[in-house]
């Protein structure tokens, strides 16, 4: 398309999240649930949200999406203010089995979204085999995904994305209702594929030792209205490891100090303004 967003360089701007809030109404009133969100991401990085049950992550996700209109501020993707979903940009939710047709092979949810945007066949025959090759599952194309566990279908869904050749993704919560060992390979799946096609990827999680992991920076985010706390930088090496990066004690240093922030949220704690969130200072609560 003509108007598609050139994809940045790395390390240029990708994302910026400015005094973004979210107010949902009804007719019993009003819930806000994020009071001041600013936060940017740059092009190639790797950035965990983690934060208390109900912090607005999954609502955060959707409006830098162009999923949900925010109620102030702004997102803007690539230089553009995104005020409806956006170019560039594929989503992977936690319900995985819901966003998979069971009638379609997995070629074809793969291929569907490739349809919409009308490309060529050859060029989506071309997109769906490297998907499925980048998350091994280039054996079961004609496979329906009923027949498939639970992480080969959340895999489904990762081949679909990044079919779409992102310049970023969004995963909210991803491997949440899969088992420890699966969750383990789909997190180093991830990493191999963001490291193969230089992606950019905005990843929420409830699980503070995946976003330590995964990530390059952590966002902790206060309990509902949501604020950041915390800007945390993952000093880890790049090669990561299950065991050896699990067991290293800078790994256990952040856990703990994640933790720390995680359980003062969800005590009620949250900065004084929103730059001092920015400045990274926490004080303890009473």
């Amino acid at each position: 398309m003509a108007d598609q967003p050139v994809r940045r360089e790395s390390g240029s701007e990708m994302l910026r999240v400015e005094h973004l809030q979210k107010t949902y109404r009804s007719a019993q009133g009003e819930t806000e649930a994020i009071r001041d969100l600013t936060f940017e991401v740059r092009a190639g990085e790797m950035v965990c949200i983690v934060g208390p049950s109900g912090a607005g992550k999954t609502t955060l996700m959707r409006c830098i999406s162009g999923l949900l209109p925010a109620s102030a501020g702004q997102v803007t993707l690539e230089g553009r203010r995104v005020s409806g979903p956006p170019e560039g940009i594929a989503v992977v939710f936690q319900e995985y089995a819901r966003s998979l047709f069971p009638w379609l092979t997995v070629r074809e949810n793969v291929e569907l979204p490739l349809k919409e945007m009308k490309l060529g066949k050859p060029e989506r025959q071309r997109r769906v085999e490297e998907s499925l090759d980048a998350v091994s599952l280039a054996d079961v194309p004609d496979a329906y995904p009923w027949q498939l566990s639970g992480g080969m279908q959340q895999r489904v869904a990762i081949a679909r994305a990044v079919a779409c050749e992102p310049h970023i993704l969004l995963m909210d919560e991803p491997f949440a209702a899969v088992d420890a060992q699966t969750r383990a390979d789909l997190e180093d799946l991830v990493r191999q594929l963001w490291h193969r096609l230089g992606m950019t990827l905005l990843f929420v999680t409830h699980d503070i030792d995946e976003s330590i992991y995964l990530g390059q920076r952590v966002l902790v985010l206060s309990a509902r209205p949501t604020v950041i706390l915390e800007d945390v930088q993952i000093d880890l090496p790049d090669e990561r490891d299950q065991i050896v990066t699990r067991s290293a004690p800078e790994f256990a240093r952040l856990r703990a100090h994640i933790y720390d922030l995680v359980r003062k949220a969800k005590k009620g704690y949250r900065p004084e303004s929103p730059d001092t969130a920015q400045a990274h200072t926490v004080k303890e609560l009473p």
